[in-house]
This record gives C-alpha cells, structure tokens and sequence, in this order.
C-alpha cells in the first residue's frame, strides 16, 4: 500500500502515524486511569457510608426503636447513587428499610461479623455492615483500691444494607470516554491539518520537480523548475535546470545534425556521389513524369543514352583514381552544357543519361552532336600521360506513341550499343525497324535463354575424340567435352548459335563453371569404374572466366580437394582470349600445372599475332582452327598456313592438333604434313557422355 502512496502521502503519513500511535496510547492510559478513579471513588464514598451508618443504628436495634432507625435510613438515603438502605436483626430478620433493594439473608451467607461485607453486581454495589456493642467488665473489689477492667466482649446485633447504584459511575465512564475520543480526534483533525500544510510546504516543490523531470522524460526540454527552495532543495532544482538546459542544447544540436544528415541522405538517394548528377532511380522518376506529359499533353522529349569510348583503357592503365576522376570532369563538362530544363544523370559505370524536354528529335539531334564533339576534344590529363576519349550515343523519341519508361531505357540502351557497335563516337537513333537493333534484341533474347537453361538444367555435354593422325592407339584416350543447350522443345541447339550472346553480356563465367562441375563429377566417374584406359578431357575456357578471380579460386578449390583429377583434364584456352589476358593466362596455367593439368592453344592462326605471342605461352597443344584445315585439299594457302603453323608447334616442341578434319583426304594431307592429331566429324561424330562411361 505505501508503494502506491505519492510522496505528500508519505510526508503526512510520516508526521500523523506517530502522532496517532502516542495520542491514542496515552488516551488509553487516561481513559483506563479515568474509569479507575470514578469505580474507587463510588466504592470509598459507599465503605464511608456504611461504615458510619452501623455505629448510628446501634442504638436503634439495641432499644427496638424502628422510628428512630427509619429516620436515619432516610438521611442515609439522601445521599448520591443510594438505591437503598435496610437493617436487619442479629438472626437476619428485616427490622428497616428506605429505598429500593434486594437484599440477602446475612446469616445464610455467613457474612463476616469483624468488617463489612461487600457484594457486587453488574449494575450495583451493596455492602453488609456488622453493627456491634462493647461491653467492657469493671472489678470493683480490687485489693489496691482501684477500679481495673476485666475484660472487653463485642456483641454482633445485627447488620446495616446499603445499596449502591453503579449507573452514574458507568454514565460518568463512558462521557469520559466520549470526551478523551473527541478531544483525541480532534488533536488527530489538528495534527492532520499541521501535517498536510507543512507535507504540503515540503512537497510542492518536490511535486513540481518530479513533474518537470516527466515532462523532460517527455522530451519537453523547454520545461524548467521554478527555483524558489533553499539549501538541497535548490541545489537540486538548480541542477535539474541545468541538466535540462544541457540536454536542450544538445537536441538542439543532434536535431542540427539529424536535419543536415537528413538532407545528405536524401541528395543521396538522388544524386551520383561521385560527379554530383542525379542517379538513376530519380532519373527514372523523372523520366516518367516526362512520359506522363507527352502521353496526356501530346508532347515531345527525347532521352539519350550515352556511353564513354575507350574509358576502360584509361581505367585499366592508370587504376580506378584516374577512372574517377575523369568521370567527374566529364559531369563538369556536360552539366556546362545544359539547357534549363535538361536532366544530365549518371547511370553507372561510365553510363550517363540526358532527358531533353520539349525538344523535337532534330534539336536534340544537334544537343547530342554538341555533347559528343565536347567530349571528343576533351583532353584528359593523369600523371605524365594524356588521354582522348568520344562518347556513344543512343537516341530515343518520347511522344504519346511511346510505352513504359522501361521500354524506353531499354530502346535508349538498344540504340547506343549499335552507336558502339558501328564504329563508336557516333549517335544512333532508335527505329523499331533497324536491322543492327533487330539483331541486338535477338542477342538479349539469347541472353533470357540461357539463364533459363541455366536455372531449368537445360545444358549438356557430350564427347568427341581426338585421335593421333597415324592412326595408332594410345594407352590414354583424348576427348573434348562439347557443349549444347537443350531447347524447351527439346531440340539441341549448338554452342555458336548462343556463345556470342553469352561472351558479350558476360554469362561464360556461369556457364563454364557448370562445365567445370560436370567435367569433375566425369572425372570421377570415369576414374571409380577403373577402366583399362585413362581419359584426357578437353574443356574450353572463354577470356571472361580467365579473368574472374572467382572462378579461378573455385577451380583452384575444387582440385585442392580432389588433386588425382588434375593429370586427367587439359584446358583449352582460344588465342584470341590468351592474348587479351597475357599476364593472368600464364598465372592461371602455372597454378594449374602443379595439379598436373596440361593445357591446349584453341583456333591458333586466326590473330594477327598469332605466333608474336605464341613463345609466351607455356601450352602442351596447339591447335590449328579449322578454318584453315576444312579447305586445304583445294586451296594451297590454305595449305601452306596449317604446314606452317605445324612447323612452328614442333620448333617449340608442342603438339599440334588439326580441327575440323571432314574427309579422308584432308586426313591424308594432315599426315604427309605430321600433324600429331586430328579432330573432326571426319574422325569421330560426337556422343553422349553415357557412351562414354559405358566403353573401355
């Protein structure tokens, strides 16, 4: 209950409990000392009365003169809370009596005859006096001549009743009472008022307190208390304003830095953090209010995608600083450019976006031309080094005939790759009929397909031999694992029909790290059913997976765990890729010689630099492409260039591999040349792997 009390409650509890414990308790002790005196007072004064009653009716019983004891029954009656007064004979006869009494026999209740007897009822008080005579014996005939006493001798003769009434004792104990209970509630009223005005004078300050430091709980740090107590008090309401001003400033100051925070992340979530353009989520916004007034107002806009030329050159060769930085004064550059109610946004990467409002296709024909000759004879500056750079561009109309903002991206997008696609630092505008963008969406669509494939498990492998072009057998056999892709309507469909798709939008990595998970479980296969012959499997690796560190340390994982597969797989690598990637090509084959993999030169003789780079490479195999091995029994070039691709191989003790070998004759001429090995439709058709596994 005291935990529910506030702290005026426990202020006047504190003051008025004890106050009431010591009242009361004294009250008792007044009041039981009160009832005491008023009883003992009515027994004394009632002892006196009989006491003087028993001489005075002596004489009256000892003569038998009823009148004389009547009349001092009723002097005797005359006195205050006398019910009644009797007299009775020595052998408890009635002899008087005046007033009201009920009297018992004396002598049946063998009352004392030396002192009075005293009887008490609930309401009354009566009392039995022996009255007595003396008789004292004189000796007359002493022989000194004196006269001398014999002796004294009491006589009872009979006994005075006197009752007296207890009621105006009781009446005068219970007024006592009445008046100690008034006089002590009313000392209780007076020391509650004196408790709650001095818990008040106490409190109050100590309530308001309480009630400013909820307020500032609150967050009400305006709030303040009025510092009107002394010593601690004061001390304490002075503190309180101080805390409270204290955390007033500092809301006020984290408030300042929540607003400013505030308002970076909000230019944030709009804004390139680096060259200070909108981004690409508020210039889709943006484009989609635009879209929104040329389909309800009938007006026309234009959105252009632009693309850098030749930034990766500078961003490789002078690291991602430089990228950066040429980014930014590019923005510089463009945003100096802008009309007033043009939108310049960076999209990614070096990918900007310009949003032209009513602006007709010839002027912003003339608005793109004007950005992309800026950019081209901009000049940028790093180290020692300077740089050019162009800009494609992709061009796109906004009128009440375009569809969702999406699409038009998509069209803006489409556009720019055919910029890039024709030769770079140029614009292109987007037409539904264009035969460069017709083949572009049949590219995208590839790119839809293969992920699915991917996801729905739609991709197979199947082997093809590659066998020596003497015809003799070796202990191990060399196969190349082919790729194909299951159609939904279940027809095959070739690797040259979606790679380009794959290798342009940068799928190979997924797809030949699927390669690499079938080769191995292969491999394993292949090794558990413990066949006379061991295998040698070929797998192709595109330029996109050499260069993703992720894919590497996958492999190199994968043969970390199972190290017996290595001298079982080679790697072909094309020329084309190995040349893009020189440093990481040697890197990647070194590691992966110390498992024992060998590794193959694929379609040498199609680069222009063919055998410049052919001595950095560490290979085991070269094989020449086809395109030269399918004509040499009718073109002598063609001839010439295999014999002497297959003579170089054999200088740098490679082994050479002919592709594409369709007939005998060719085969033939492979031979008289010393090709070590052929491959072809000519030689062994393609199967399944599960014809693999099921020969010896």
């Amino acid at each position: 209950m005291a935990r529910s009390l506030g702290i005026r409650g426990r202020v006047i509890g504190l003051a008025i409990v004890p106050v009431a414990i010591i009242g009361v308790l004294l009250m008792f002790q007044l009041i039981t000392g009160k009832i005491d005196d008023l009883d003992q007072s009515l027994r004394t004064r009632a002892l006196a009365i009989a006491r003087q009653l028993a001489p005075a009716a002596e004489y009256g019983v000892a003569s038998g003169n009823i009148e004389v004891l009547q009349t001092l029954l009723e002097k005797a009656a005359i006195e205050p809370d006398v019910r009644g007064v009797a007299v009775f004979s020595e052998n408890g006869q009635w002899l008087a009596q005046f007033g009201l009494g009920m009297w018992a026999n004396p002598l049946e209740k063998r009352m004392p005859t030396d002192h009075i007897y005293q009887i008490e009822y609930k309401d009354r008080l009566v009392y039995y006096a022996p009255i007595t005579r003396t008789e004292v014996a004189v000796d007359d005939f002493n022989p000194d001549g004196q006269a001398a006493a014999k002796g004294a001798q009491t006589r009872l003769l009979g006994w005075v009743g006197l009752d007296v009434s207890r009621s105006a004792t009781i009446r005068s104990q219970r007024e006592s009472i009445l008046r100690s209970l008034a006089i002590l509630l009313v000392g209780l009223g007076v020391s509650l008022y004196l408790a709650w005005r001095i818990g008040r004078q106490i409190t109050r300050p100590i309530l308001s307190l309480t009630h400013t430091v909820s307020r500032i709980g609150e967050g009400h740090l305006d709030e303040r208390v009025d510092t009107s107590g002394q010593v601690e008090l004061g001390v304490l309401q002075r503190g309180v304003n101080h805390m409270a001003a204290h955390l007033q400033a500092m809301q006020d100051q984290m408030q300042e830095k929540i607003d400013r925070a505030t308002a970076r992340l909000i230019y944030q979530a709009s804004h390139d953090a680096l060259t200070g353009l909108i981004n690409r989520r508020e210039f889709e916004q943006r484009l989609e209010r635009t879209l929104l007034t040329a389909l309800q107002q009938g007006r026309e806009h234009a959105l252009c995608y632009m693309d850098l030329d030749q930034f990766k050159v500078i961003n490789d060769s002078c690291g991602h600083a430089a990228g950066d930085e040429l980014l930014r004064q590019l923005a510089l550059l463009l945003k100096g450019n802008l009309r007033e109610r043009d939108t310049l946004a960076r999209l990614g990467g070096d990918e900007f976006a310009l949003l032209l409002e009513n602006c007709s296709i010839p002027d912003a024909l003339e608005v793109a031309d004007t950005f992309r000759a800026e950019v081209q004879r901009f000049r940028f500056k790093w180290g020692d080094r300077i740089f050019s750079v162009g800009m494609s561009v992709g061009m796109v109309a906004i009128n009440a005939d375009s569809g969702t903002a999406a699409n038009l991206m998509s069209a803006a997008d489409a556009a720019c790759y055919v910029a890039k696609d024709r030769g770079r630092n140029q614009i292109h505008l987007y037409e539904s009929r264009d035969s460069d963008l017709v083949r572009h969406r049949g590219e995208m669509q590839w790119v839809t397909r293969i992920q699915r494939a991917l996801e729905e498990h739609r991709l197979r492998l199947s082997w093809q031999e590659i066998r020596r072009a003497d015809g003799v057998v070796e202990s191990v056999r060399h196969v190349e694992l082919l790729l194909r892709m299951i159609d939904e309507d279940g027809s095959e469909i070739l690797p040259m029909a979606f790679i380009p798709a794959a290798e342009r939008y940068s799928i190979m990595p997924a797809i030949d790290s699927w390669v690499i998970e079938e080769t191995l479980r292969l491999c394993q296969r292949y090794l558990a059913s413990k066949r006379e012959r061991n295998c040698l499997f070929a797998v192709n690796l595109s330029g996109a997976s050499l260069k993703d560190p992720a894919f590497r340390r996958m492999l190199l994982s994968s043969l970390d765990e199972n190290p017996a597969f290595g001298p079982h797989l080679c790697f072909e690598i094309t020329e084309t890729a190995a040349i893009g990637n020189l440093a990481v090509v040697n890197e990647f084959i070194e590691a992966m010689r110390a498992f024992g993999c060998s590794f193959a030169l694929d379609d040498f003789g199609s680069g222009l630099s063919s055998f410049t780079y052919l001595k950095n490479l560490n290979v085991d195999y070269l094989k020449i492409d086809g395109a030269f091995v399918r004509d040499i029994a009718n073109n002598a070039i063609d001839r010439s260039m295999v014999e002497a691709i297959h003579r170089i191989g054999h200088q740098m003790n490679l082994r050479t591999v002919a592709e594409y070998v369709e007939s005998d004759q060719i085969l033939a001429l492979l031979r008289q040349m010393g090709v070590d090995y052929v491959q072809g439709n000519g030689i062994h058709q393609p199967e399944p792997l599960e014809n693999l596994c099921g020969q010896t």
